[in-house]
C-alpha cells in the first residue's frame, strides 16, 4: 500500500454495516451494561502485586491468556468484524535491559505482558498476541457502544494496574519503573487464517483498526491512553469528557478521514 493510501482511514460507513444502532437510546445503552460485568479494582491491584511478588522470587509462570482469543478466531475465519482494537506498550523496556540481568528482565516483561492481559480478559476483551513487549487485545459486543466503553475502562485499568500494582513491588527492589502508551481504535476487521489447518494454522486480524490503533499508540507518551475519533463518538458521554482532542499539525499526524477529507481526529485522557 502506497504511503499516500496508507494515510487514509476507510469511510464509517463500512465500519457501522453491523452497527446501524450505535446513536441509539441512552437508555438501551444503559440496559445493556448494566449486564455488564462489574471490575473490582481494588481486588485486581492485589492479585497483580502477589503474582508480580511471586514471579519476582521463583520465576513462576503464568496461564495462557490467549487460548480464548484463538478460539473465537478458529470459529469466525473469513469474517468481518465490528471491533475496537487496543495495542499497548511498555516504555522504557531497553533502559531495564541495560540495568538488570538478563533473567530478571524476562520476568518482569512477561509479567507486564500477562498482567495487561489479564485486564483485558477482566474486561470482556480478548487478548490477540505479544509482540515483544506490547499487547495487542481487542472488544467486541453486539452493541459497539459496550465493547468501546469496556476497552475504555480496560485502558484506565491498566495504567492504575501499574502505578499502584507492578512500580510499587519493583521500588522494593530498586528496580526501574514501568510505563505504558495505549492507543485505541474502532473499525471493521478480517480474520483470517494463514493455512489450511483449521486446528493448528496461525489466525490474526487485518484491518484499518488494527493499523491506525497502532499508529496511535505510537503517539502517546508515558501512561498516555490516546483514542480515535471513532471510538470516541461510543464511548458513554460521561467518560468523553475525560478526553480532549488532540491538536495536530501534517507534520505530527497525516492520517486522514475518507468521509471528510480531514485529519483523523485522536483525543487523549486528560482524568485519572
Amino acid at each position: 500500500m502506497s504511503e499516500k493510501d496508507d494515510s487514509v482511514l476507510p469511510a464509517k460507513s463500512e465500519a457501522a454495516q453491523s452497527d446501524s444502532s450505535q446513536k441509539g437510546s441512552v437508555v438501551d445503552m444503559m440496559l445493556g451494561k448494566s449486564s455488564e460485568k462489574v471490575i473490582d479494582s481494588e481486588t485486581m491491584i492485589q492479585e497483580t502485586q502477589k503474582r508480580i511478588w511471586r514471579s519476582l522470587k521463583k520465576g513462576i509462570e503464568y496461564d495462557a491468556t490467549v487460548d480464548r482469543s484463538d478460539a473465537y478466531l478458529r470459529k469466525h475465519v473469513h469474517e468481518k468484524q465490528n471491533m475496537v482494537v487496543m495495542y499497548v506498550d511498555l516504555v522504557g523496556s531497553t533502559d531495564i535491559t541495560l540495568t538488570l540481568p538478563e533473567e530478571k528482565v524476562a520476568i518482569i516483561i512477561s509479567s507486564f505482558a500477562q498482567e495487561m492481559a489479564f485486564a483485558v480478559n477482566h474486561h470482556n476483551g480478548f487478548v490477540l498476541k505479544f509482540v515483544g513487549d506490547a499487547v495487542i487485545g481487542y472488544f467486541i459486543h453486539s452493541s459497539s457502544l459496550i465493547a468501546a466503553d469496556n476497552a475504555i475502562s480496560c485502558a484506565k485499568s491498566m495504567i492504575r494496574i501499574i502505578d499502584e500494582g507492578i512500580n510499587p513491588i519493583l521500588n522494593q527492589y530498586d528496580y526501574p519503573d514501568l510505563f505504558v502508551k495505549i492507543g485505541v481504535d474502532f473499525g471493521n476487521n478480517m480474520i483470517v487464517r494463514y493455512g489450511s489447518d483449521a486446528e493448528k494454522s496461525h489466525v490474526d486480524l487485518i484491518g484499518p483498526a488494527m493499523n491506525i490503533a497502532a499508529k496511535i499508540q505510537g503517539k502517546a507518551g508515558p501512561q498516555e491512553i490516546l483514542i480515535g475519533e471513532d471510538v470516541y463518538n461510543r464511548i458513554h458521554p460521561t467518560v468523553q469528557k475525560e478526553f480532549s482532542k488532540k491538536i495536530w499539525n501534517e507534520d505530527e499526524w497525516k492520517y486522514h478521514s475518507r468521509e471528510t477529507g480531514e485529519l483523523y481526529p485522536v483525543y487523549y485522557h486528560t482524568k485519572q
